[in-house]
């Protein structure tokens, strides 16, 4: 078996989902967590100058996603068939051009940059929310109403927009109203004991 490194600062964001894989999957890997004060001192070895990083028999690969569908193409939450593959691909590639929508609402709400959240969140956020999960929930119908995006059976994607969930909903009130099927995809994702037990567990940020 690979010796995998997962490195990440002290907080769930872009390195969560691939966290989740290797629970889900059982598969050992060091959770190295990265204090906000070490970064600037290995922030130029890194490849790209941001993490998550993830490491692998010494080999690093970059990019939150490009990590994510590696681990579930390893572990086997990448889709059942090449079309079911590509149609994981096609949300996520969705769910980043959502996230470039609303990144400035998040920087603020996150206390990163400075600006009146409350319009933010009206005028941008959930303009963004609304358009971004009218197509979850299209396709969440489309495949069957079954708890899952694409397939019958846990991907990445349903782990992405799982979580994402968690994060916004702590920023943004009723966000979710009107996406039922969306929300039973989240319900049946966070009950698989695997991944309930490490939601329980983990740190706290």
């Amino acid at each position: 078996m690979p010796l995998y490194k997962l490195s990440y600062f002290e907080e769930r964001g872009l390195g969560e989902v691939s966290r989740q894989l290797f629970h889900l999957s059982g598969t050992p890997f060091w959770d190295n967590r990265i204090p906000f004060d070490h970064w600037p001192r290995i922030k130029e070895y890194t490849p790209f100058g941001q993490v998550p990083i993830l490491c692998v028999d010494g080999e690093e690969l970059p990019q939150s996603f490009a990590i994510a569908r590696y681990l579930a193409n390893q572990f086997g939450f990448a889709g059942k068939s090449a079309f079911e593959s590509a149609w994981v691909d096609a949300l996520a590639d969705q769910h980043k051009d959502y996230l470039n929508e609303i990144k400035p609402f998040l920087m603020v709400a996150n206390g990163f940059a400075e600006g009146d959240k409350e319009k933010m969140m009206n005028e941008m956020a959930k303009p963004s929310i609304r358009k971004y999960f009218t197509i979850l929930e299209k396709q969440a119908k489309d495949n069957g109403s079954n708890g899952y995006f694409v397939g019958n059976s846990i991907t990445w994607i349903d782990l992405v927009v799982s979580d994402h969930m968690g994060v916004i909903e702590t920023l943004v009130p009723n966000a979710f109203d009107g996406f039922p099927l969306v929300e039973a995809v989240r319900q049946k994702i966070t009950s698989e004991p695997k991944l309930k037990e490490w939601i329980e567990k983990r740190p706290e940020t």
